[in-house]
Formats: structure tokens, sequence, C-alpha cells
């Protein structure tokens, strides 16, 4: 009887043992692969945003997920110690959408005294010429106001040729119209696969990198959108916050400046 029951304690233990040893490895793995490596995004998820270090003019991306601004408070909003300085605006997307805020916000935006710029959203499987035209249509931009921003994010079904094809026939056909070169916004990891070539080089480029403290992207950038989660008084909602490589007078000399644009239907 005294035998079974020490044998019995010892099988108890060396279950507990096996049970500690199994959530050992469990919380080893969680750590290592679900925690660590994303250590900025939970911290940007449940606290405070950790700005990039070196940069002084802010700016952000708005369209109506951001609903309705209030313009007076966004006007004198902070972003630590710093000033928004430019906003970009959502205008169109693919050929028939246009953003139900945009009107507002562009006008408000002007009014408020922010540098502002206008943007569309690139829809691969449709004609870039008619994307083309109906940005051009939709939107007005002023001189003073930022060049044009083509926001691609998906590659769509074509080939890689035909696909870059096609964006370069709207940045072509919109720099015609405007006398600017469009700006162009991806992300890091597809501007790497599909829009690292010679013939984007020469358009300025805004990055979309989050949940990173220092951007390993090595060639010429103009914009780095760092957060999706940003918080500013004069808006409800997360919204975009974005760093200008520069100062406010070569964010300035970037504006549009020739009073005579050519619009293109």
């Amino acid at each position: 009887m005294a035998r079974r029951k020490k044998t019995k304690r010892r099988n108890i233990a060396y279950i507990a043992l096996g049970f500690c040893i199994v959530i050992g490895i469990y919380v080893f793995i969680l750590a290592n692969y679900a925690v660590f490596p994303f250590s900025n995004r939970w911290r940007a998820i449940y606290s405070s945003i950790d700005l990039p270090d070196g940069y002084s003019i802010y700016g952000l991306d708005i369209s109506h997920h951001q609903g309705d601004i209030n313009w007076e408070n966004l006007e004198k909003a902070k972003i630590g110690d710093n000033t928004i300085s430019f906003l970009f605006i959502k205008a169109t997307e693919g050929i028939s959408l246009l953003d139900e805020n945009f009107n507002e916000n562009f006008f408000q935006a002007q009014r408020h005294g922010f540098i502002r710029g206008a943007y569309h959203y690139y829809k691969p499987n449709i004609s870039s010429k008619e994307q083309a035209a109906h940005f051009l249509h939709q939107v007005h931009l002023d001189e003073g106001d930022l060049p044009p921003v083509l926001d691609i994010e998906e590659r769509g079904e074509k080939s890689i040729e035909s696909f870059r094809a096609d964006v370069l026939h709207w940045l072509k056909t919109v720099e015609k119209a405007y006398g600017v070169k469009p700006i162009l916004y991806t992300f890091y990891k597809f501007k790497m696969s599909y829009l690292n070539t010679e013939d984007f080089e020469e358009y300025p480029f805004w990055i979309a990198h989050h949940y990173v403290t220092k951007l390993s992207y090595e060639g010429p950038w103009k914009f780095w959108q760092f957060t999706e989660r940003g918080r500013v008084n004069g808006i409800r909602e997360n919204v975009d916050i974005n760093v200008y490589n520069g100062s406010i007078y070569d964010l300035r000399r970037m504006t549009i400046v020739d009073e005579s644009i050519l619009y293109e239907e």
C-alpha cells in the first residue's frame, strides 16, 4: 500500500513537470513569434505611438473614414511638439467613386491653412485611362496644392508587365494634365515587389511602413506614413500620420506653381 502511494505521488509529480514544460514551450513560442516581432504593433494598439526621430514636418491622410472633422481643433492640434502642416485627402477610387467627404475636406483644409493634396485609389483590373480621366474630372488642384497622388495597394490579376504599364499610363496622363509629377504611394513590400524599377524612380515616393521606428528602404522618398492608428484633436477616429523628409521650405517647393493648369476630360 505504501509503495503504491509513493508511486502515485511520483506519477503526479511527473505529470505536473510535463505540464510545466509544455506551458513553458508554449510561452516561449508565443513570445518569440507573436509578441517580440510585433512589439511595436502591440504598443501602437494598446499604448501611445512612438514618433520617429529626426522629423518635424507632420501631416495626415484623411477620408470619409475619419467622419466629421472639427477643423478649428485640428488647426491647433499637435503631434508631439509639432503642428500639422499638410493633409492628403482621398478624392476618387476606380472610375466612378468620389469620396463622400472629399469636397468638404478639400475646401476646409485650404480654409484652415493646411498644405493640401488629393489622392486616387487605384483599382488594377479597371482601365487606367478611365481612372485618370475620373480623377482629373473630379479634382481641380490650385496653385499651392501638393501634386496629385496615386495610392496603389493592389496588383490584381494582370501580369507584372501589364500592371506596371497601366500604372505608368495613369501617372503620365495626370502628369501631362497638371504639369507636375504625381506622388506615388504604396507599401514598402509592394514597392519592392512590383514598382521597384527605373520607370518609377522619377516619381516622388510616399512610403507606407508601419510599426517600425526607422525605415529600411534605401531609395529616395518624400513622405513616410508610419502609423494608421494615430489620434489627434479634431478627429474622433484613428488616422494615418505621416512625416515629410525635409523642411517646410522644401515641402512648399513641391507644390504646384503654374497658374494655368490644363485639365483633360
